[in-house]
C-alpha cells in the first residue's frame, strides 16, 4: 500500500513495487508549495474520475495507474472499502493524487497541519 510522508519541504508519495508495475507508475514528490488542497475521500474507487491511461483497473475492486480527464491528470491508488487522500497539487505533472491509505483521515490532518505551518 501507497505512504504519504513529508519532509520540510517536499511531499513524498512512495509506491510499492508491485502498485509500480501494475500502474505504470514511479514514487512522486513535489514540494509543499505546490499542494493547494488535502482531502480524505470516504470511498477512493467511487471518487476516480477520467479514463486509465495507463493502469489497472478492476472495477470496484483496486484501481491503479495514471486517470486522464479534460484538463488534468491524476495517480490513482485506491481499493474498495478503504478511505482515500485526495491531493490537490499545481504545477506538476499530476494535479491530483488519490492514494487509499491505512489511517487516511490522520494522514491527511498531518499534512494540512504542515501546509498550515508553511503558510
Amino acid at each position: 500500500m501507497a505512504t504519504i510522508q513529508t519532509t520540510s519541504g517536499t511531499l513524498r508519495v512512495s509506491l510499492t513495487r508491485t502498485e509500480k508495475v501494475l500502474g505504470l507508475l514511479r514514487d512522486l514528490e513535489v514540494p509543499l508549495s505546490a499542494v493547494r488542497s488535502v482531502a480524505v475521500v470516504p470511498d477512493g474507487p467511487a471518487a476516480t474520475r477520467g479514463v486509465r491511461a495507463p493502469g489497472l483497473g478492476l472495477p470496484g475492486l483496486r484501481l491503479i495507474g495514471t486517470w486522464r480527464r479534460r484538463g488534468g491528470r491524476t495517480l490513482v491508488s485506491v481499493r474498495r472499502g478503504r478511505p482515500a487522500v485526495r491531493i490537490e497539487l499545481t504545477g506538476q505533472r499530476h494535479d491530483t493524487v488519490l492514494v487509499s491509505t491505512d489511517d487516511a483521515a490522520a494522514v491527511a490532518a498531518a499534512l494540512d497541519a504542515r501546509l498550515a505551518a508553511r503558510r
